[in-house]
């Protein structure tokens, strides 16, 4: 389908798009109007991941085709838990650390998104960040139950996937978070209110929460809202984006060094290259289409085009460039790089124990095997299992251990 907004164009061109409610009322609206759109994020931890870099991508893109990006902050809901397609509870937060990781997210979306100045009320465009439990923590039990609680099936609710996973799994599933996908309903009523809110989007998980939200605008105010959701994004070996065998990979760098979040991307397999260029930069398509079709051995320069753009974006372009230096130094002409000290290897290998003690990682070969056992050592960005392990160092070998202590192996 052709779209006329640039809105849904650029969605749909860069693959964003995985459903979308009414389409061509939300093309005709986007081409007409400046159009408010959400997303929301639970304030679980200190910063997001990787994993939720394409709802942040999406905002910016909803900003930059002349639409108004809204960040909610579940500060209310974020004290229940998203129970959509979890296995298990969340642990609860305390108000104090809930306000201390929306303070430490925002940051985040100052990269990503343009605000108003502080102080300033913001021109149409600009984005605001707001936190649901504005009006989710004043909402009155009993009256909360008659005006909303009237609009959901619980038939209905029992039948949404994410629900049917824990039940069928035999895992329990408390009221307080059985309650989430109404009071997620409620954020989209209520933004709709204050803010003029048109447009909810979210991952495909969030399909169902988005529909409520719909209707329940419909049935109490008689406004027409719509919704987008993405589609998962998988890499092309099948395993899930942003997680890796080392762990989730941090968008802040108080979390994640900026050459580890580099270097991600300069793994990128390259059956993923093109896609994640689309997603995750800004480069124009042509641009793109001319950098996926390089032949062999040429799309690492791709990939390394790929990790400069998402690094600069995320990290800053200072921050990106030193990280492709250290890389270039490291892995082209054989040195240590500025940023990383490095261990000269004869023999071609060395044991992985024999290198953190060579290193000054650990003081001893039993603190090293320690740490091999706690899933703290990795290769080349890979978690180490055995402290048997040899490594061969035929070429620059990066041995880490921890989020903090990088060294590189280089042939002697």
């Amino acid at each position: 389908m052709t779209y006329q907004s640039d809105l849904l164009t650029t969605l749909t061109s860069r693959g964003y798009v995985h459903q979308m409610t009414d389409a061509a009322a939300l093309d005709a609206l986007a081409g007409k109007q400046v159009v408010p759109g959400y997303i929301g994020f639970d304030p679980t931890a200190p910063s997001l991941h990787v994993g939720s870099l394409v709802q942040i991508m999406l905002l910016r893109r909803l900003q930059q085709t002349g639409h108004k990006p809204i960040v909610l902050m579940g500060g209310g809901t974020g004290k229940i838990g998203d129970p959509s397609f979890k296995d298990e509870a969340r642990k609860l937060l305390g108000e104090d650390g809930i306000k201390a990781n929306v303070a430490s997210i925002r940051r985040i979306f100052e990269r990503f998104l343009t605000f108003a100045p502080e102080g300033e009320a913001g021109g149409p465009t600009d984005a605001v960040m707001l936190d649901n439990a504005e009006w989710l923590d004043a909402l009155e039990y009993i009256p909360f139950l008659r005006d909303v609680g009237q609009h959901f099936s619980v038939n209905r609710m029992l039948a949404f996937d994410s629900v049917k996973l824990r039940l069928d799994r035999e895992q329990s599933l408390s009221f307080l978070e059985f309650n989430y996908m109404i009071l997620q309903a409620y954020d989209f009523l209520e933004l709709s209110r204050r803010a003029g809110c048109r447009l909810q989007m979210g991952g495909s998980d969030q399909w169902g929460n988005i529909v409520n939200g719909i209707e329940l605008a419909r049935r109490m105010d008689s406004t027409e809202v719509y919704g987008v959701t993405t589609p998962l994004i998988t890499t092309a070996d099948g395993g899930k984006m942003g997680k890796t065998m080392s762990g989730a990979v941090w968008l802040h760098e108080d979390q994640l060094p900026t050459f580890d979040y580099w270097q991600f991307w300069r793994n990128t397999d390259d059956r993923d290259v093109g896609r994640f260029l689309r997603l995750f930069t800004d480069l124009p398509l042509d641009e793109i289409a001319r950098l996926e079709a390089l032949p062999g051995a040429e799309i690492n320069a791709a990939k390394i085009v790929l990790a400069n753009e998402a690094t600069a974006m995320c990290r800053g372009r200072a921050a990106a460039e030193q990280a492709a230096e250290t890389a270039r130094k490291t892995f082209e002409e054989g040195a240590s790089g500025d940023a990383l000290p490095s261990l000269a290897v004869t023999g071609g290998t060395v044991g992985v124990v024999e290198a953190l003690v060579a290193l000054g990682f650990v003081a001893s070969n039993g603190e090293a095997r320690r740490k091999i056992g706690e899933g703290a050592v990795r290769v080349d960005g890979e978690a180490v299992r055995d402290a048997a392990l040899v490594i061969a160092v035929s070429n620059p070998v990066r041995l880490s251990l921890g989020k903090k202590r990088h060294a590189m192996l280089t042939p002697s």
